[in-house]
Order: structure tokens, then sequence, then C-alpha cells
């Protein structure tokens, strides 16, 4: 009989992943959601559609070439949402990683966690008002929080609470500040149309702002977009973000990736459910909008058919994030489909700092204080850029990693979370030989 292993020491000092220890397929998956967070970002926010009535975005985008149209129809069904969840999803993922090397160390994972979210939070708030109100990483961060009341529970319970969060947590956020309205209080129609006064107002501000103005009025707008409208906006999607960090806490506690040959029948089943239900629920999606455009249907008139129509739209962004995944991770067992997609590997391992880059870049190309070209290309152009800037940044990420060990903001990060400046500098090749000499 084999005598049993030693359990690690609890006095184990937290560090963090070494070079060695990271599974290239997570990297690649999160460069590859990255990617796809830039392309929406550009499309609806960098271009000014997101404050744009249909209007003035008819005006701006007029005359579109057949591939502005064929961009216009892809966009959303299998664009818009599906990248951002897989990001969340990786963000849980990454949670659980972080537990299984604490539990490894015989060590908690909770203050070396609450460190990092607490860095992530005040990096993130900098980057929303200062930069970009579209930022993730402050929503990230407090709702990171969220994970340490769930790590203990079972995986049956994550994917109840998960299911529960994505689907119903939405519907019932909206009802309750819907309630008044459709209950038809006194005053409750008129005070709704104020509202969407003054966000259609706000908005006007705001792309007056971003389109023209100088870095300030960037700042003092968006501030105002964000406490006025676009937070209240947000703060309906928060159960949603909730619910995608269980599954990936679910996902990395059965070490799905991390153990992916072992689970390939999981993965193809996987790809095709997901395929169909994405599909199929996008159908709907799309169907239901043309009835909204062509005036067939009003909104308003039928006040409870966005509830209906809530879960479908989170069930299409969920099945085409998990096709997306799924057929990532079947490919990437073949040695050649590997070698072309961990291309993104890099990307993803400082996706922190490209993500911030893509910031640094969105308003320089787009906005009034740079090249002001918020509402000038077509859709086919807007992409065409956007992928031009990530081939340039996954360029810059394999010749940084070439020479560093992590990237420049991670290493600001994890050194403020641990408390002591990390490594940077990969050890050149005479000072490994002359380590092993010794």
């Amino acid at each position: 009989m084999l005598p049993p292993t030693p359990a690690p020491a609890a006095s184990a000092s937290a560090r963090p992943v070494d070079e060695g220890e990271r599974l290239v397929l997570l990297d690649t998956l999160r460069g590859f959601a990255l990617c796809g967070v830039f392309m929406a970002n550009v499309y609806l926010w960098f271009s000014g559609r997101m404050f744009m009535s249909r209007a003035q975005s008819e005006e701006a985008f007029k005359d579109p070439t057949w591939l502005d149209i064929a961009v216009n129809h892809a966009f959303f069904p299998l664009i818009a949402g599906r990248f951002i969840t897989i990001f969340s999803f990786l963000f849980g993922l990454g949670f659980a990683v972080q537990l299984m090397r604490a539990e490894g160390r015989g060590t908690s994972v909770v203050p070396v966690y609450t460190r990092r979210l607490g860095v992530m939070l005040g990096l993130g708030l900098a980057h929303l008002f200062l930069l970009f109100q579209g930022d993730i990483v402050s929503t990230y961060a407090l709702l990171g929080f969220t994970l340490l009341l769930f790590y203990k529970r079972s995986d049956r319970t994550l994917l109840l609470w998960a299911a529960a969060l994505i689907f119903l947590g939405p519907q019932l956020w909206n009802l309750g500040l819907k309630l008044p309205q459709l209950l038809g209080s006194q005053g409750a129609e008129e005070a709704a149309k104020a509202a969407g006064e003054r966000a259609a107002s706000l908005k006007a501000q705001v792309l007056e702002a971003f389109s023209r103005g100088s870095w300030l009025d960037t700042v003092r707008s968006g501030a105002a977009y964000y406490f006025g409208d676009l937070g209240r906006m947000l703060s309906t999607f928060l159960p949603v973000i909730v619910g995608r960090f269980l599954l990936g806490l679910w996902a990395g506690r059965r070490r799905l990736f991390h153990d992916a040959p072992q689970h390939l029948p999981f993965f193809r089943r996987l790809l095709v459910w997901s395929l169909v239900t994405g599909l199929l629920a996008s159908g709907v999606g799309l169907l239901f909008g043309q009835l909204f455009s062509r005036k067939i249907l009003n909104p308003q008139e039928l006040p409870w058919l966005p509830y209906a129509l809530g879960p479908v739209r989170h069930l299409a962004e969920l099945g085409m994030a998990s096709t997306y995944v799924s057929g990532l991770t079947l490919l990437f067992q073949r040695d050649a489909w590997r070698r072309l997609l961990a291309v993104l590997a890099p990307l993803g391992r400082m996706a922190l700092t490209n993500y911030l880059m893509q910031s640094v870049l969105g308003v320089l190309l787009f906005y009034g204080y740079g090249l002001g070209l918020m509402g000038k290309p077509g859709s086919a152009a807007q992409l065409g850029i956007a992928l031009g800037l990530l081939a340039l940044q996954t360029l810059f990420s394999h010749l940084w990693f070439a020479r560093f060990r992590t990237g420049p903001v991670e290493w600001v990060t994890r050194s403020l979370t641990y408390g002591k400046a990390q490594p940077l500098r990969r050890p050149s090749v005479p000072d490994e030989q002359a380590m092993v000499k010794v």
C-alpha cells in the first residue's frame, strides 16, 4: 500500500501563477474573447451607434455597401453579447484556478483574491471615469466578491443559481423598476415619458462631446451619462454576469479545460446542443427585431413582450458563446489547429493590458480629441479597423513575452496584490546557464 501524500504546509506563501502553470487553451480562449469584445465596442460604442437616434444612425451610415449590410446582419447573432459572455465565464473559471492552487498549498484563497479585486476596482474606476465608460474591469471587481459566497457550494447549487440569475434575475430587476408603470399608477406613464426624453437628451450631449469635444468634455459627459442612464441600464445585467461567473467556477472545479482530452464527449455534445439552441434563439430575436423595425408590432402596446424576449436573448448569447468555446476546445486537440489558434494565447495572457490598450486606441481614433472618426467609417470598415488593431496587439504581445514574464498592467496589479515587486524580465540565456553550472 502506498503511503499517503503529505498535505501541503499551511504556511505556504501565496504567489502568482508561474509561466509553466498556465494553460495555453485558456489563454487562447481569453485572447479570442478579447477580439470579439473589441469588435463589439468599436461597432456599438466607438462608432457612436450607442448614442444615436435611429434617424441619426441612418444619416451617419447611409448608402451602405453590400459588405456593410452583411456586417450589420451578422453582428447581433454572431458577436453582440457572445464574446463578453466568454469573458465573464473565464473570470469565474480563473477564480476556480486560484481556489485550486490555494487548496493545493493548504491556504485560503480569500486574502489574495480580495486584495486582487481591490486593485482591479481602483484600476477599473480610473479607466471608467477617465477614459471609457463601457469599462468592465470595475464591474467584474465588484461582482467578483460574490464568488466568495458560492465557492464552497455544490456543483448542483452553482448550476441552479447560474440559471436563475441569467434567465430570471434581469426580468425580476426590470419588473421592479417598471412596476408602477405596469400597474398603471397615477403619473407613472408621464414619468416614464419624461425619463425617456431625458435619456435621449443625455445621449445627444454625450455624442456631441465624444465626437467633437475635448478630453475633459468626454470625462464630464461620460460621467453624467453613466450616472444618469448607462448605469441603470447596465444594472439589469449584473445578475447575468454573476451567473456566468458561476458557470465558469463550475467548469473550473470540474477541470473541463485542464483535462480537456478526457472530456471530449462532453464538448462534442455541448457543441451540437449549444449551436442549435444559439441559432434558434438568435433567430427568434432577429424575427422580433424585424417586426419591431417594420412597425408590425409595437412594443408599447405589448408591455409583457420584453420580459418574454429577455431570456431568449440571454439563451442566444450563452448558446453561441458555448458554441465558440466548445468548438475551439475540440479544434485545440488537433496539432495543426493548436499551432494556429495558439497565436492568440499571448494576447490572452496579457488580457488586461490589451483591454486597456484597446480603450486608448479606440478613443484616439474615434473621439473628437483624437482623429474624430466617430460616425464616419461604415460597418465593414469599423470591423476592419478593429481587426487591424487586434493583429498589431497580437504581434506586440508576442514580442513582449519574448523578453518579459507578464504583461505590464498585469505586473503592476500582481505587485500591488502581493505587496512587493514581482519578477518582470525573463532571465537571459547566459544567466540560466550560469545557474545550471552552479
